[in-house]
């Protein structure tokens, strides 16, 4: 290798280490090769960014552009004014994550290359210009949006990716977030996991305290979910854009469509306008579930100290333990209070419920007084709902206006089936009566 060869490759790893900015980009050639010719570096940005505008090339395009220009000859001819940089961006995960096998992508080309994209295409589907807070042209937005009614309090923002977006989501949550090991308390939206076995370790206890989290896809901290994506081994830029791949920057104009009554506050109006995890995207659960790890592994170590057992399920956490927990837990839940702040999330507080066993005690829905159990006005209903469709034909019971009501029936009597054997066979039972040629 000639020297003029080491010092493109040199400057090149010097670029490459910067933030893909002019002002950066220019301050990182000065610091290398020192006050170069303004003429000169000016020139070389302006074609440097007419070919890479928003994300830095690979490290060998960016040698092999550098090698030809008329100020790393001079240099060459000066060595004293070379300074010594750092190699280029390498893939290196953290101790922890270093036998996950997953993606090993270097640069930014290089995740563009994994999802079979351009360059460009990275830039505009990761937001690289901060677009989608801002645009009012339906079809330039990454998000259809859908607003769904609930029972208190302003709707619920289903923020749905459109199709190719939800591909790269996908393909970016089968391959690298499904690697990613979860913590064992967390029990929604992982692989062998469910409500039923979170809800099964809480049965049989003197005392359960459920405990809700306020918006949390909103909440979960984009800073951990980047800081994830560096811990995998990705470097910064490539971290970067996978952050904003599966985030969503709202547009205010969506608030809108709603009666001003129904609207959100400014204050979470501005949290959808940021970068944000966005319900409704495949990457979004796991995503939350790797950003809560701290979270839970405080919870999990807080239980312990109290004797007591520590679920989550999405954001729902709930906690359990004898006689002797339920004379602490006002303490204890004080101490829950201050870990669920330190981590960057809310709770719910009109959603507290402590559980005693003297009445019903339900985790993520299911009875758990002295072992998993569907709640009986549940049980009471789908079987008087079954029975209506024995004696008058089922097209009468579809109140809810299900569109399989056959699979919609099926679904629900294999869930008692699940939590109850016994019950759900006279269901089932009653189930296989029913003619569906009936109307």
């Amino acid at each position: 290798m000639n020297f003029v060869d080491a010092i493109a490759q040199n400057l090149s790893a010097a670029i490459l280490s910067v933030e893909w900015t002019l002002q950066a980009v220019d301050e990182a050639l000065v610091d290398v090769l020192g006050a170069v010719c303004k003429r000169e570096r000016t020139k070389l940005l302006r074609d440097l960014f007419a070919e890479h505008a928003t994300y830095a090339p690979p490290p060998h395009w960016l040698a092999d552009f550098l090698r030809g220009r008329k100020f790393i000859q001079n240099a060459a001819r000066n060595t004293s004014r070379v300074a010594v940089v750092l190699s280029p961006p390498l893939f290196t995960p953290t101790e922890r994550f270093r036998a996950l096998d997953i993606p090993k992508l270097a640069t930014p080309h290089d995740l563009a290359v994994w999802l079979g994209l351009s360059d460009a295409e990275l830039a505009w589907f990761a937001d690289l210009r901060r677009t989608q807070a801002k645009t009012q042209i339906k079809t330039l937005q990454h998000y259809d949006y859908h607003f769904i009614p609930k029972t208190k309090g302003p709707p619920r923002l289903l923020e749905a990716p459109k199709s190719r977006l939800k591909a790269i989501q996908r393909r970016i949550l089968r391959e690298i977030l499904d690697a990613v090991p979860v913590h064992a308390a967390a029990h929604g939206f992982v692989a062998g996991r469910s409500c039923v076995g979170a809800a099964s370790r809480h049965a049989g206890e003197a005392l359960v305290v459920a405990v809700d989290l306020k918006d949390f896809f909103l909440t979960a901290s984009m800073a951990r979910v980047y800081a994830l994506f560096r811990s995998l081994g990705y470097p910064s830029a490539v971290a970067d854009a996978l952050t904003r791949l599966c985030g969503a920057s709202t547009p205010q104009h969506v608030f809108d469509v709603l009666a001003p009554e129904q609207r959100h506050d400014f204050e979470t109006r501005k949290r959808f306008e940021q970068l944000h995890l966005p319900q409704g995207a495949p990457t979004s659960p796991a995503l939350a579930n790797l950003v809560a790890f701290r979270l839970d592994l405080r919870h999990a170590g807080l239980a312990r100290r109290f004797d007591a057992v520590y679920t989550r399920y999405a954001d729902d956490l709930a906690f359990s333990g004898d006689d002797a927990f339920a004379r602490k837990s006002r303490s204890f839940l004080a101490a829950v209070d201050t870990i669920v702040a330190d981590e960057g999330f809310t709770l719910n507080a009109r959603k507290t419920r402590l559980m005693r066993r003297s009445g019903a005690q339900r985790v993520t829905g299911i009875v758990v007084n002295d072992h998993i159990n569907v709640p009986r006005a549940h049980y009471d209903q789908l079987k008087a709902a079954l029975h209506g469709c024995v004696t008058r034909g089922p097209a009468g019971e579809n109140r809810t206006g299900a569109c399989d009501f056959r699979a919609h029936l099926d679904g629900r009597v294999a869930w008692v089936e699940t939590l109850n054997p016994a019950r759900g066979a006279k269901l089932r039972i009653l189930f296989e009566r029913i003619d569906w040629r009936a109307r």
